[in-house]
């Protein structure tokens, strides 16, 4: 599915991107402003990827960490990498306020598509100052 997104094959809330990673919303986030940053390369675990899809998916994390930051009210931006989910490497970037904000088992936002633009909207604007 992110490969698709990627393509632009389905609808997403792409943020930003860099030759080895995109960055967009989770549709279904743990808080607001939830992001995935994900490999170009379809690789299942993180750390099969090449030294510079590594880095690369990294870097483009910390810019829009920087980003949500200050687009989204949040004491921090956590990072979690899982990978069970979806067989394609990438970083959740999760905007908190407390550590039980990253918990998986929470149930998740239901925003509509108007709430994710104006999220992804933000995001945008802050990765432009």
């Amino acid at each position: 599915i992110f490969t698709k997104i990627i393509n632009g094959e389905i609808p997403g809330y792409i943020l930003a991107e860099n030759s080895h990673a995109v960055a967009f919303l989770d549709i279904h986030p743990l808080t607001a402003g939830h992001t995935l940053v994900v490999s170009r390369k379809e690789e299942d675990y993180l750390f099969d990827l090449d030294e510079e899809s590594y880095t690369q998916l990294h870097l483009l994390g910390k810019q829009v960490a920087i980003a949500q930051k200050k687009a989204v009210s949040c004491r921090r931006i956590a990072t979690a990498v899982i990978g069970l989910e979806v067989p394609h490497a990438h970083l959740h970037l999760i905007p908190i306020n407390r550590m039980s904000d990253t918990n998986f088992s929470n149930p998740k936002l239901k925003m509509t598509d108007a709430e994710l633009k104006a999220t992804a909207d933000k995001i945008r604007d802050a990765l432009q100052v």
